[in-house]
């Protein structure tokens, strides 16, 4: 009877370790803010300093452009008067023209600018990607969520892994930022 209970204590005492073991991996759990990983780790920086880049080139082109465009309204303003109906005519055409291919300018850099950023946002995600997998594999994760698009409303600091990603990816080769070099016209 004895050896009976002491092998139930046993077993139960068994039990409880392997579900314990069990459960201690099933809770490890992280999160990751993307958003952070793009402001704080070097590859993002450079992105956000090539995309800023980029976007200020456009703007100058566009302000040069509109320049010219307020310029050729004041100076029709100001001959209109001396002009013959046929020539205001034909200036003003030219000016709606030259509208006209601004506005469709604006329409392209803004294009232009959102696929550049969603280009480089969409590397980085696939690197930093990479990353998180094999560091989820390596520190035995059963999960790990986008803070933001994972609908995270509350997580404990202690289960954040953004910094430690964020050390990892900064430890890796720098790699250009890519297809960011060409001056969008």
């Amino acid at each position: 009877m004895r050896v009976l209970r002491y092998g139930a204590v046993v077993l139960i005492v068994m039990a409880f370790a392997v579900i314990s073991v069990h459960a201690a991996d099933a809770t490890k759990i992280g999160v990751v803010d993307f958003q952070k990983i793009l402001e704080i780790s070097n590859a993002g920086k450079s992105a956000q300093a090539e995309i800023n880049m980029q976007g200020k080139q456009m703007e100058s082109d566009l302000k040069a452009k509109g320049s010219d465009i307020e310029e050729m309204e004041k100076k029709l303003d100001r001959e209109s008067l001396v002009m013959s109906k046929e020539m205001r005519d034909e200036k003003q055409r030219d000016l709606r023209i030259k509208v006209s291919d601004f506005k469709a300018l604006q329409q392209k850099y803004m294009e232009d600018f959102k696929l550049l950023e969603n280009k480089i946002i969409n590397r980085i995600q696939k690197e930093v990607v990479e990353i998180i997998q094999d560091h989820g594999k390596k520190e035995n994760y059963i999960l790990i969520v986008e803070k933001r698009t994972g609908g995270v409303v509350y997580a404990p600091q202690t289960v954040d892994i953004t910094d430690a990603i964020i050390q990892l990816y900064n430890t890796q080769s720098p790699q250009k930022v890519e297809g960011t070099t060409e001056k969008k016209k």
